[in-house]
């Protein structure tokens, strides 16, 4: 015993972590933990008390228990858990941030290769960035922005770049400079055979991960990105028409589908209903053009209550948004992807009287276009949804567990509105296990390829996380 505890605490004066007795011994059994540059892998497993503080995820709704949590800090640490998967026949999903809205970075009685630790951003030079998977938008915004600089993101201050760039990467500023995938230019991943391959070397994986690769093909460790230029400023808008009836909230809905359509690229509008009010929100990082300052005033004269901020800098406009920074029970998930008001509309009234009846439920419709529309980035990604013009969603939230059966009764109800009247494109990185052909709803005209190149990196399937190829 004594041998023991000194061997732990020599293990720890030498700068590795240091595990329980328990999994050191597991691990040195396989020999993984043989030396000091082998001593930053993790392994936890249930009965360990380290275990529970990396098995949560974002969403409180969702609890799932893996057999094994890998903490992984570079390259080798994955290779060597892809190993001990493979041995013990685990299936693996692969956790950065660990906000999917379904829980899929997680699984129950598998391994979860946890990327958490691998964080860091460095410049390479004045336009490009080198970032690990874990780190969160706002560490980057946090970093960027005060240089001058700006990646497309999304508003959510702790989402990690990895599982949002390769399902595409929405967010405020996206009609503006395109999905966040658009600005990736390079990425190392550790396949499932254990091969540390760079997209330098393989220009078919770049066109993959940008918008496929939600842990489909292998561990993704190290991106590369284009920043630009940031906007100085950003102004805000919020026009409320509240205590208002579904058939107002539904012309209100039409009037928004017929006002975004000329708003210039700068700017970001949202539709919002809640059962009782509607809001609409709009965001400019540029001056008002006539089209904006049409928008505005007309949404003004027709709405209950507007405001606006004036024009902020860029950092503090986008930290109106960052939204919680701990996890909640929540439901969120994509409502479809459309061209026009036309899709919905026979929709919409049944929608809107379930979400009237169940306070606590909302649909939200963002804009798309712009610059997700570029040629170019379409040509290079495998996102399939350029053509369309607006993303939605349907979001509940709640503060106890005992409520969530009834939330989930009626989100389900309205998600058989929008599946019965033929809504069935969505955004991968708003995934639902609700969505009976998944793989064609997130992958379109790209699927196929998508299914082949698993085959190349994953041919045993051991990324078989849920609604993974």
């Amino acid at each position: 015993m004594h041998n023991r505890k000194q061997f732990i605490k020599n293990i720890a004066l030498t700068g590795a972590a240091l595990l329980s007795s328990k999994l050191m011994l597991y691990a040195n059994e396989f020999g993984y933990l043989t030396n000091n540059s082998d001593a930053n892998l993790l392994l936890f497993e249930k009965t360990d008390a380290e275990y529970e503080k990396y098995r949560k995820g974002f969403n409180l709704r969702i609890e799932k228990f893996p057999k094994v949590i890998a903490i992984c800090k570079n390259n080798n640490d994955v290779v060597k858990a892809l190993q001990i998967a493979k041995e013990r026949k685990l299936n693996v999903t692969i956790k950065s941030g660990g906000h999917c809205m379904e829980g899929f970075s997680s699984n129950d009685d598998g391994m979860v290769i946890n990327l958490s630790f691998m964080n860091s951003l460095e410049f390479v030079d004045k336009s490009t960035i080198k970032v690990q998977p874990a780190i969160t938008l706002k560490q980057i915004y946090e970093t960027l922005i005060p240089k001058g600089f700006y990646l497309p993101g999304g508003s959510c201050q702790s989402v990690a770049i990895g599982g949002l760039t390769l399902g595409g990467g929405y967010g405020l500023l996206s009609r503006a400079f395109g999905l966040t995938c658009d600005s990736l230019i390079e990425a190392t991943m550790v396949t499932a055979n254990g091969s540390i391959i760079n997209t330098k070397n393989d220009k078919d994986l770049l066109w993959l991960l940008k918008g496929g690769g939600n842990a489909n093909f292998g561990v993704v460790t190290e991106m590369k990105f284009k920043v630009y230029k940031a906007p100085k400023t950003m102004q805000n808008f919020k026009f409320r028409n509240q205590h208002i009836s579904i058939t107002d909230a539904l012309d209100l809905c039409k009037n928004w589908f017929d006002q975004v359509k000329t708003l210039p690229n700068s700017c970001f509008s949202a539709f919002i209903f809640n059962g009782n009010t509607v809001y609409i929100m709009l965001t400019n990082v540029d001056i008002n053009n006539a089209a904006a300052i049409k928008f505005i005033n007309y949404f003004k004269s027709i709405s209950t209550k507007a405001t606006q901020t004036v024009r902020v800098p860029l950092a503090k406009a986008l930290s109106y948004y960052y939204a919680e920074d701990h996890a909640i029970h929540f439901k969120n998930a994509s409502a479809g992807l459309y061209k026009s008001y036309t899709d919905i509309e026979k929709i919409l009234p049944s929608v809107f009287e379930k979400i009237k009846s169940k306070s606590g439920i909302l649909y939200q419709v963002n804009t798309l276009g712009g610059n997700i529309q570029n040629k170019e980035f379409e040509a290079k990604s495998c996102f399939p949804y350029r053509d369309f013009l607006y993303f939605s969603e349907l979001q509940a939230y709640w503060d106890e567990p005992k409520q969530a059966k009834h939330f989930l009764e009626s989100f389900e109800a309205i998600q058989k509105d929008f599946a019965d009247g033929g809504i069935n494109n969505h955004y991968r990185n708003y995934p639902d296990i609700n969505f009976k052909n998944w793989q064609q709803s997130y992958y379109g005209k790209n699927l196929d390829k998508l299914q082949t190149a698993k085959r190349k990196y994953d041919s045993n399937n051991l990324f078989a996380g849920t609604q993974t190829l």
